[in-house]
């Protein structure tokens, strides 16, 4: 079997039938093949992912939990679809990582267009 490769920002993926293998790309350009491996063992139903159209976040001194939400057209009720806890440190991380790749798909497709205010999801 040959595996599917494919590149996004600093990561390159190769996925293996159900195993995505993820390697970080070194910034620095004097060790090119100085990454980290790591290996991403996912079911079918976890590769498709879920839909999200809100997203509700909160924080304690140690962790943040960030819920991700589907609001259906005209309905006042959302069903929550997932819900990620994680440490103030790697919260700090995705937040950098969303930024740059909101930046990279800007340059690539323009800008994405402001909307009106979506309810709250935890108020």
């Amino acid at each position: 079997m040959k595996p599917d490769k494919f590149v996004r920002g600093k990561h390159q993926y190769t996925k293996w039938g159900k195993t995505t293998e993820v390697r970080t790309m070194s910034e620095q350009k004097n060790q090119p093949n100085q990454g980290v491996q790591l290996q991403v063992d996912m079911d079918d139903a976890m590769a498709q992912g879920v839909y999200a159209n809100l997203a509700g976040v909160m924080h304690s001194e140690t962790e943040f939990v960030l819920d991700f939400l589907f609001l259906q057209p005209n309905q006042p009720k959302a069903k929550l679809r997932s819900r990620i806890i994680s440490s103030p440190v790697h919260t700090k991380r995705l937040l950098a990582a969303l930024a740059d790749n909101v930046r990279k798909y800007e340059d690539r497709f323009g800008p994405i267009p402001d909307r009106p205010s979506m309810p709250s999801a935890h108020a």
